[in-house]
């Protein structure tokens, strides 16, 4: 191919193309300086030894070590995966329930919808406060004195390390089981009515509806809903930082406090970065599940 031709060929394609590159150019613009530069810059800064955020000498995988043979990270390991456990519990299953639950309500669906939907609204910060208000653990405390009306409690609540978690995970998931249940509800839309009223014909009931045709029809995306739960809960931060601090004894701390305790409170930026890239890549791993899950069933 000469000169000419490939002058000619770039021209042509400049000025196909220019007007959609120009228009993409703001957000490549924002993506690169917002996003992808801070990212190499922290995996690079993970190899170094730092004092604040000066890089001062390459130590190879040293930081790594580090992170890994501190007890605070491999409890905070531990902690996160039993935020996993419990947002499965609490997180996956409350919003397939009352999806289902407003699928079969006729009057007053648009309120109902609103109400579930309303907590996703008020911003997390908020709803962490209202939630550490409420787990006050004194006897004046607002759910204790309601507990002590049947005469039980007073309860520790968020000081109790074997409670912690499970408390913060259901305020999360009060805060945000909204949204994913309008996509389940929106699903459950697509679902053919001749099917329900051919299992009616059949002699079957509500229960068989739900196991033959409801809940099958819903199972592509609570697999994607269930990945999603697990990343998201891998990038737990505000919650227990707001309404804990990581405590009792650090038995709620996250990965991602870790983090920023090592960046904001012993300065120690090259073992922060290395914690999130350590991070990052657990959060790969199920994002490449949930890719596979989610084009296995665009294609089926």
């Amino acid at each position: 191919m000469s000169g000419k031709t490939v002058k000619r060929a770039v021209a042509n394609w400049f000025r196909r193309d220019a007007v959609g590159w120009l228009m993409l150019l703001p957000s490549l613009l924002c993506f690169t300086i917002f996003i992808w530069q801070p990212l190499l810059s922290g995996i690079k800064t993970s190899f170094y030894e730092t004092r604040g955020f000066d890089l001062l000498e390459f130590i190879g995988f040293d930081n790594y070590i580090n992170i890994i043979s501190d007890s605070g990270f491999i409890n905070a390991v531990k902690n996160t995966w039993t935020y996993a456990l419990w947002s499965i519990v609490l997180g996956l299953f409350t919003p397939v329930i009352t999806a289902v639950i407003l699928n079969e309500i006729f009057r007053g669906k648009a309120f109902f919808r609103f109400s579930v939907y309303f907590p996703c609204m008020v911003p997390s910060v908020v709803t962490s406060v209202m939630w550490l208000i409420m787990f006050e653990p004194s006897a004046g405390g607002f759910l204790n004195s309601i507990f002590a009306k049947f005469g039980a409690g007073p309860f520790e609540w968020l000081q109790d390390s074997k409670l912690v978690i499970p408390l913060i995970v259901s305020t999360m998931t009060w805060g945000g089981f909204g949204s994913t249940t309008i996509l389940y509800l929106a699903d459950l839309q697509s679902v053919n009515t001749e099917l329900y009223e051919a299992v009616e014909i059949d002699g079957g009931g509500v229960f068989t509806k739900l196991t033959h045709i409801t809940l099958p029809h819903m199972s592509g995306m609570v697999k994607m809903m269930f990945i999603m739960q697990i990343i998201n809960v891998f990038q737990v931060f505000q919650q227990p930082l707001t309404m804990t601090g990581g405590g009792p004894n650090n038995a709620s701390v996250t990965l991602a406090m870790v983090a920023y305790n090592y960046a904001f409170t012993t300065s120690e930026i090259g073992k922060s970065t290395a914690t999130s890239v350590v991070t990052g890549l657990m959060i790969m791993i199920f994002t490449i599940f949930y890719m596979r899950i989610k084009n296995k069933n665009v294609n089926e």
